[in-house]
């Protein structure tokens, strides 16, 4: 059986798209996206569905999965970040929801990227279900 995780949108303000991050029943970090620009490249969450997500080596970011099938999109990554800015259209893994610079962010990112990673030890591809705010 392939593993799937959902990522739960919990709110979308003008600092981005906010959501938690569960594997099985255990809702394990908070995420991270850019606010919906209609899907546009680079500027946009993408929108909810459920999609394969396949591990990349990425030159940036390293060890990584993909979002694949997103329609007119490419080069979606988890990986670590704390705010709107540190993302291009991909989404930010992190432990906590909080404030940077007076914007609304997700911190300690790298150890929640940590744990997203030690949960697909072994899994080179796995689905995500993105439910919206």
């Amino acid at each position: 059986m392939q593993k799937t995780m959902i990522l739960k949108r919990v709110a979308a303000t003008a600092d981005g798209t906010f959501g938690v991050l569960i594997d099985g029943d255990t809702p394990f970090a908070v995420t991270l996206e850019r606010e919906w620009q209609g899907n546009r490249a680079e500027v946009s969450c993408i929108p909810a569905g459920v999609y394969a997500c396949k591990r990349v080596a990425s030159p940036r970011f390293g060890d990584t999965f993909e979002v694949t099938g997103v329609p007119g999109r490419s080069h979606i990554l988890f990986h670590s970040g704390n705010t709107e800015d540190d993302s291009k259209g991909c989404i930010l893994v992190a432990e906590q929801f909080g404030n940077i610079n007076g914007k609304t962010a997700v911190q300690v990112s790298r150890e929640g990227f940590a744990e997203f990673l030690a949960r697909l030890m072994g899994v080179d591809e796995f689905v995500v279900e993105i439910k919206s705010v």
